[in-house]
């Protein structure tokens, strides 16, 4: 590279760095060289939309100082401009939070116009410029990094997002985009934070209104100390996050009481028949936000069913046997375990003292070791009729079970 071309670490890894964080990846920013010169050096370019290429050896991306001006709405709208003579401040300029507009250069000296360590010290938010609303994607960023660190946002840029949620700007959003930053802020340490500052900003309302629709919808206080619908929500995401749950169970643990904002309000705050609503309402946000197979049949899974496993000891065993068919579990076993999950979430994200047990798990995996050990392959060929196979294994299964659901009952008091 010519040798008045210089580099630099910048964004993530150098505020990742200052946090004593683990820093998992670096992007490196030149100043003063031009795509021809990279390819020269062995650079492979990547960017589509401006120049970005790949070290030849550690194959880390290293993108040519540039400027953007914005052209059109959403967050493909931009024009970019690299060339030899766009400086690192000029580059640092268009970042969008103050920590990560800081950069780092090969002595370890640090660069930061917009004062980002400060910010990191405080815990802040802050944008860089107003250039911050030209990029829609931008306010879920926000989020995400209030979810993973516990920032708060600065007051001046919780106005702006609130700007630019008025003008429209996240109604630009494509579902990839905003499902991708979702995905990214349900994985993050405190999910709730991720929402909190969407709803603040009025972003919710507009990306996921089926979620924004909870708060304020009251429950009953007998069985929900936190009373409402939202906050228990945000308390369940928040202990699937705990317990390190994978990002299906966390998006089930999200979506599971979807249909308790549409409870007639004569009937509050009850709930009656509210997982047959919840289905409906999983199935229309998980087709706008194109939501993958598996978080999508997980959650459906939870929003239908999370009442009758909750009630688990109260079932007859031929209800449990039902349960286990509509939930698929002789083929997907993984999948009905990580349901169990979603639902002992469901049940500690509540106020009040928290109780980590969730006893309807080892019981009904417990039955469920029961009714797998029946040989269906036996029962079958005992049948002289093979359109009686089906009712024959399911009543196998049922008297496998029926022990020590009958048991459980009188331990309970049920019976």
């Amino acid at each position: 590279m010519k040798s008045e071309a210089k580099i630099y670490c910048v964004g993530g890894a150098v505020r990742d760095e200052l946090l004593s964080l683990p820093v998992k990846d670096h992007d490196w920013v030149v100043v003063g060289s031009t795509p021809e010169a990279m390819i020269e050096r062995g650079f492979q370019p990547v960017g589509k939309d401006f120049p970005v290429f790949l070290h030849p050896q550690t194959h880390e991306e290293y993108a040519l100082a540039r400027t953007e001006r914005k052209t059109a709405p959403g967050y493909k709208g931009f024009v970019v401009h690299a060339a030899p003579d766009v400086t690192l401040e000029q580059d640092l300029s268009r970042r969008d939070f103050t920590i990560n507009a800081i950069a780092q250069d090969a002595d370890g000296t640090l660069i930061d116009p917009h004062h980002g360590q400060a910010d990191l010290r405080a815990g802040v938010l802050r944008h860089v410029s107003d250039a911050f609303a030209e990029d829609p994607v931008r306010i879920l960023r926000g989020a995400r990094f209030a979810a993973r660190f516990g920032f708060v946002v600065a007051p001046e840029t919780q106005q702006l997002m609130r700007n630019m949620v008025a003008a429209g700007e996240a109604d630009a959003l494509v579902a990839e985009r905003v499902w991708q930053e979702l995905a990214r802020g349900l994985m993050e340490r405190k999910p709730s934070r991720f929402f909190d500052v969407l709803r603040e900003c009025g972003a919710l309302h507009r990306i996921m209104p089926e979620v924004d629709a909870l708060f304020g919808v009251p429950q009953p206080p007998a069985h929900h100390p936190e009373i409402d619908c939202g906050i228990h929500t945000m308390m369940v995401v928040d202990d699937a996050a705990r317990h390190a749950y994978v990002l299906e169970v966390r998006f089930a643990a999200l979506v599971h009481d979807l249909g308790k904002a549409t409870t007639p309000a004569d009937r509050l705050p009850r709930h009656i028949g509210h997982e047959a609503r919840s289905v409906e309402l999983v199935k229309k946000l998980c087709a706008r936000l194109r939501v993958p197979t598996e978080c999508r049949d997980l959650a459906l899974l939870a929003a239908r069913f999370h009442g009758d496993i909750h009630r688990a000891f109260e079932l007859r065993a031929d209800t449990v046997i039902k349960l286990f068919q509509s939930t698929d579990v002789w083929r997907r076993p993984e999948r009905f375990a990580q349901l169990l999950q979603a639902c002992a979430a469901d049940t500690r994200g509540r106020g009040g003292e928290r109780d980590e047990s969730y006893e309807q798990a080892d019981y009904l995996m417990r039955l469920l070791s029961l009714a797998r050990a029946v040989d269906a392959g036996k029962v079958a060929q005992a049948c002289g009729d093979a359109a009686t196979i089906p009712l024959r294994v399911q009543q196998a299964r049922i008297a496998a079970i029926v022990d020590a659901v009958q048991e459980n009952q009188k331990l309970k008091g049920l019976k």
